[in-house]
């Protein structure tokens, strides 16, 4: 695994477009969040069908069609400087295969934020276009809204990336201690999961730094994720890993007690509860970035800013 094509970074009014890959967005939220961007001198317009429902799929923000055709626009105008997800929930993968990747990857580097569901857009962007993703906040979710840190984590990645090159975990200790070297990748656990075998995905994270996370699964389904993972071969020659927020996951006792039993076998360094994901006041991530994990200390620092 290799580092990736850096996006340049954002500058005061630049154009940026939001748009909504996944689940349905609250219009009130979202206008709070454009006007956070537009409080930090952005310029942030609209994908046409962003505030549209599925007429039969309530949990998808219009149709497969709209929500990529929206997606493909926004990346392939030139004078739009990076896309942001309006939020997660599900419906990514529905629409990624109806994206013309030439003509994305004809449009040129810029930065693509977002989570949760978005893992099958970060995955996407690693295996067809080689670029560097960031996994954020999103503009309608009620973290970004309300959560100084979140907000200014990600301001700074995009505005500043040189400095929050040293990234601290917010909380929590070293499952397994130690330190690995590798390329950032990751994201939400069973979305990963649910991209093995697909075109989109990549094969394994042999030589990576596996950043994982995720919300509302029980303990003996993340159990059967990783296991999932772990049996698939999808692990195999992992550097290291940092584990995110596991909101809504139930006792995390009892979830310690999984994650330690499905990855500490694998005899690399891990890092628990370093603040990114969907708990408060996530962290901004990036993936394809060569970096150095410290589980004891809680530090991923990156050997370069995220975006250039």
């Amino acid at each position: 695994m290799i580092p990736l094509v850096r996006p340049p970074r954002l500058a005061p009014g630049a154009r940026v477009a939001v748009v909504a890959p996944s689940g349905p967005v609250v219009e009130e939220r979202l206008a709070a969040g454009l006007d956070l961007l537009r409080g930090w001198e952005l310029d942030p317009v609209v994908g046409p069908h962003v505030l549209d429902r599925h007429p039969g799929f309530p949990y998808l923000a219009g149709t497969d069609a709209d929500r990529a055709a929206d997606f493909q626009a926004a990346w392939c105008d030139p004078d739009v400087a990076a896309v942001l997800c309006a939020r997660g929930g599900y419906g990514a993968q529905r629409m990624v295969d109806l994206l013309d990747w030439d003509a994305l990857r004809a449009a040129g580097p810029k930065a693509l934020v977002g989570f949760s569901d978005i893992t099958a857009l970060h995955e996407a962007f690693a295996v067809r276009l080689g670029l560097v993703t960031l996994h954020g906040p999103m503009v309608s979710a009620l973290d970004f809204l309300k959560n100084a840190r979140a907000q200014e984590h990600l301001r700074a990645t995009l505005f500043e990336p040189e400095s929050v090159m040293a990234i601290r975990a917010t909380g929590g200790t070293a499952l397994v201690p130690g330190r690995a070297r590798g390329v950032t990748l990751g994201g939400c656990l069973s979305l990963l999961a649910a991209e093995l075998g697909t075109p989109h995905a990549r094969s394994g994270a042999r030589g990576g730094l596996l950043m994982i996370e995720d919300i509302g699964e029980e303990a003996y389904r993340v159990d059967r994720t990783l296991t999932q993972l772990l049996r698939s071969g999808r692990l195999d020659g992992v550097a290291g890993i940092a584990l995110g927020s596991w909101k809504n996951c139930g006792s995390y006792e009892l979830l310690r007690r999984v994650l330690a039993d499905r990855l500490c076998g694998l005899g690399v360094p891990v890092a628990e509860e370093f603040g990114f994901g969907h708990g408060d006041g996530a962290l901004t991530i990036p993936f394809g970035v060569g970096a150095e994990l410290d589980a004891e200390a809680g530090t991923l620092t990156l050997d370069e800013p995220a975006l250039a």
